[in-house]
């Protein structure tokens, strides 16, 4: 019998190895097939990943020129190229969403970005994206945003399954895993169909504070450089222990409800001195997800190590974030500025690659 390998070891301890990125050719050439044989167990999909996938190479020239030639609007040929590829990537993942009884096989999809701060706009979004793609293992992703917990809310409460994407801060962790405990005690029976994740946004944390670290430049900010979103995670994740115990989970837990499973998004380092696998080897621990893109994956899989390190010394993880306030950094300003850019950095893909195919429209157009 093969030895498991890494993204297999991290399943047995718990957790779950999701992938960060989708692509048409990976789908058609069964590179996503040979993921999941490896153990990816689930795949996330955002605004930024859709634009580099439709935006680049050919892939998706010949379904969007016949939707544009049959007179279909781009916005709604970019959603319909979406669906496409995310009822495909569904269709590959049922069995693993069968084999663990609804815990893994999932694809999230985001709503428009626009819609970040929008309540309204985002619960029907939401319910429109969860009715045209009638599959179980379907997430509709919902930005943390303040605006987002009423639809998180209701979506959950309707029976419906949500990626709550964009968390940067312990305090908006809370009010997400509120929003999801208050959702399955407002919906009816049974609720062991329900599933969530909350994607707690790692490297970017470290990117932001490193930043300010070495703009105050004492010895002691210096020291706490590349600390800060491992502890950030592992204080979130003694949170979610928290949260999903005692009397009021109990009751729901009863009724058949899933815990909200914290979810690691952001897990490649964006600073070239920290080792590649940082974001995964010290969040690593049960009832969680990290998803990472593939170049994160292959190191993880070649050097990656497998212990359960999320809970290991909780205490310390705390001692950091008050490192962090003492030598000047505002965590819950940070939280603001990254969310803030999170939001914006999603809208201007879509916006970018709407325009790239409103060109390309145009071209087609002409030609015909």
């Amino acid at each position: 019998m093969t030895a498991p390998n890494r993204l297999q070891q991290l399943h047995e301890l718990g957790q779950s190895p999701w992938l960060d990125n989708l692509r048409r050719g990976w789908i058609t050439n069964g590179e996503l097939a040979r993921w999941i044989d490896d153990g990816i167990r689930g795949l996330t999909s955002n605004p930024s990943i859709f634009q580099k996938a439709i935006g680049s190479g050919t892939d998706y020239d010949e379904q969007f020129g016949d939707l544009v030639g049959g007179g279909t609007s781009v916005l709604d040929a970019y959603w319909a190229m979406v669906t496409s590829d995310i009822e495909d990537a569904l269709a590959l993942l049922r069995p693993v969403y069968d084999a663990s009884d609804g815990e893994d096989g999932f694809v999230s999809v985001e709503v428009a970005p626009e819609l970040a701060r929008d309540s309204a706009g985002t619960e029907a979004a939401a319910r429109h994206l969860h009715e045209a793609i009638a599959e179980p293992n379907l997430f509709v992703k919902i930005p943390g945003t303040a605006e987002g917990l009423a639809p998180i809310r209701t979506m959950i409460a309707e029976g419906r399954s949500i990626n709550v994407t964009l968390i940067f801060s312990l305090d908006r962790y809370a009010e997400v895993m509120e929003a999801y405990l208050s959702g399955l005690e407002a919906a009816d029976g049974d609720l062991s169909r329900i599933a969530s994740v909350a994607s707690f946004f790692i490297s970017r944390v470290d990117t932001e504070v490193d930043r300010r670290l070495e703009e105050i430049g004492t010895p002691e900010a210096l020291a706490l450089r590349g600390k800060a979103a491992v502890a950030q995670g592992q204080v979130a994740y003694q949170r979610f222990l928290s949260t999903f115990s005692g009397p009021r989970w109990e009751a729901l837990e009863a009724r058949g409800a899933r815990v909200q499973r914290p979810l690691w998004a952001s897990t490649s380092t964006k600073n070239p001195a920290y080792p590649e696998t940082l974001y995964v080897d010290e969040l690593i621990g049960p009832h969680s997800v990290n998803t990472m893109p593939e170049a994160t994956i292959d190191a993880f899989l070649e050097r990656g190590r497998v212990e359960r390190t999320v809970d290991a010394d909780p205490a310390a993880a705390r001692a950091v974030l008050d490192q962090l306030g003492e030598v000047g950094v505002d965590l819950d300003d940070v939280a603001r500025t990254l969310e803030d850019e999170g939001v914006d950095a999603f809208a201007t893909a879509f916006d970018d690659l709407l325009a790239t195919l409103t060109a390309k429209g145009d071209e087609l157009r002409k030609g015909a």
